[in-house]
């Protein structure tokens, strides 16, 4: 891995950004101090909220949904419209805080911004079609009239962790609020600037501010409160996090949608093209230094194949460059946290001291920043090792051959988690065959993860412990609305009139059933 020249130094409009969007922040806890991964200087001071404050907030949002989803929809999706043309126009001022606050690449810190303006664009257009009453059919044709109601479901309490903080936000908050909903948001303090900035986006574009509503402090001190005022959850995070809201969700008998952990297959089948799946491995493995829930953490290779995608890939992996600077010249950033750089040293180290073996990478990076770790490849990784079955969440992946497609499969879905997963072949009819006896929630094929995720009219969710519900496609905002269904009966055939013999009714129901099944109705 080779790092770049590039002192790691901010650019100097972002201290100014951060300080300014961390006055806007209400709260009456203690003070937050995230500190930048580049270099560890603190980010923003950032008060912290109570459960009053959580309240308070609730109050202020159900208090503005109320005129909010009274407006037209074509007007909300105006509205939300006009962000997309802010997030591209603005995208330098996003880099600039995204970098600083997650320590990313910026070529990835760019994926958010397109990823986010994709999301607004998509679900704008869309909104007004995906909310319009629907005909239904009744039980009685001519007779009866049904129609299908879309209401919103008043406060959506989202939950938004620190590894993408711009593009995951907008994926779940523009489609609550175009569905006529309030939102109080807790994302995470480390990335909470990046958070207020695309909300005073939004505000520029017409969002009453009072709409989405912001507050940051510890899980454990303001998510019972944050719980307690909504009327649906979406969540991205643990797994072992999304249990416990869960079941606070439940015990509420609201909706949640959970996305959580993930620890995804990549597979090479014998007939790939070895040096693309190569070059898309490392994007799938490293992208955000692998702080991604979607990225690929175990490569299977078809045994014919092993050694040369081996060898390809890992001259590709000594090649990354590594860098702290605000330019596109890095391949991968820094990990995000302490904690994060610990836990990639404890899987690794632990893997040695089992037998696992480093093909490439393996080391920390002070000399680069003080949160750098490089990429790296492991072999002989087996059962009883964390970093078999636990999601790493950063840049440390394992190779190993399979020997026929039973094989990878077993391989493939041995774990509890089913996020992701990509098959690479230049069969696509194989490689779609391989991909159904997945057991994960979205399957690319010669790609890592991004062609299904950017798919925004195909739902994407993971099963097992990797969460339940689904972001993108209608089902995406449809979420954010609760269901009713108004029938009218245009005459009463169901009771017999009065004095009638009730058998003779039920002899007439039965034929009508009859006549109606003869001509394909109901």
């Amino acid at each position: 891995m080779r790092p770049l020249t590039n002192a790691p130094r901010p650019a100097p409009p972002v201290a100014v950004t951060t300080a300014r969007l961390a006055g806007q922040l209400p709260g009456s806890g203690a003070e937050f101090t995230p500190r930048a991964p580049f270099t560890l200087d603190v980010i923003a001071r950032l008060p912290g909220a109570t459960a009053d404050d959580v309240a308070l907030a609730h109050e202020r949002a159900r208090a503005a949904q109320r005129d909010w989803a009274a407006r037209d929809v074509r007007d909300r999706a105006r509205v939300l419209g006009r962000v997309h043309d802010l997030l591209l126009d603005r995208r330098r001022e996003a880099l600039d805080l995204l970098q600083w606050e997650t320590g990313k690449a910026r070529a990835h810190a760019f994926e958010e911004v397109v990823d986010a303006a994709g999301v607004c664009r998509h679900y704008a257009r869309r909104a007004a079609a995906l909310l319009a009453p629907r005909r239904r059919p009744g039980a009685l044709p001519l007779l009866t009239a049904v129609r299908e109601l879309r209401h919103p479901k008043g406060v959506v309490a989202v939950i938004t962790p620190w590894n993408y903080p711009l593009s995951l936000a907008v994926t779940d908050i523009v489609p609550a609020l175009l569905a006529g909903n309030a939102v109080v948001h807790k994302p995470d303090t480390q990335t909470a600037c990046t958070t207020l900035w695309t909300r005073a986006l939004c505000t520029e574009a017409g969002l009453p501010e009072e709409l989405w509503q912001i507050v940051v402090g510890e899980p454990a001190d303001v998510g019972p409160a944050l719980l307690a005022g909504a009327d649906h959850l979406a969540f991205t995070g643990s797994t072992a996090a999304g249990r416990v809201l869960g079941r606070m969700a439940a015990d509420r008998i609201i909706g949640c949608m959970l996305e959580l952990g993930g620890k995804n297959p990549l597979v090479v089948l014998a007939d790939a093209d070895v040096e693309r799946a190569a070059a898309g491995a490392v994007r799938a493995c490293f992208t955000s230094a692998g702080q991604l829930c979607m990225a690929a953490e175990r490569i299977l290779v078809h045994a014919s194949v092993h050694d040369r995608f081996l060898d390809r890939f890992l001259d590709r992996v000594a090649a990354l460059r590594l860098s702290a600077a605000f330019d596109f010249g890095a391949d991968m950033g820094s990990l995000t946290s302490r904690r994060q750089l610990d836990r990639v040293a404890f899987h690794i180290g632990e893997a040695l001291d089992k037998g696992a073996r480093v093909l490439c990478g393996g080391r920390p990076r002070p000399d680069i920043g003080p949160l750098f770790h490089e990429p790296t490849v492991l072999a002989d990784v087996a059962p009883g090792m964390a970093v078999h079955r636990e999601e790493t969440f950063g840049p440390v992946v394992s190779v190993r051959p399979f020997r026929d497609d039973e094989q990878a499969v077993a391989l493939a879905n041995d774990g509890p988690y089913g996020l992701n997963a990509s098959v690479w072949s230049r069969s696509p009819a194989r490689a779609a065959a391989l991909a159904a006896r997945l057991s994960a929630g979205a399957v690319n094929i010669n790609e890592g993860f991004r062609t299904a995720y950017v798919s925004y009219a195909a739902p994407m969710g993971g099963r097992g412990h990797s969460g339940t519900g689904h972001r993108h496609g209608p089902g995406g905002l449809l979420q954010y609305t609760d269901l009713q269904v108004v029938a009218h009966a245009r005459a009463d055939l169901l009771d017999p009139r009065p004095g009638a013999d009730p058998e003779r009714h039920t002899e007439r129901l039965t034929a009508l059933r009859r006549t109606m099944t003869r001509l394909g109705l109901g």
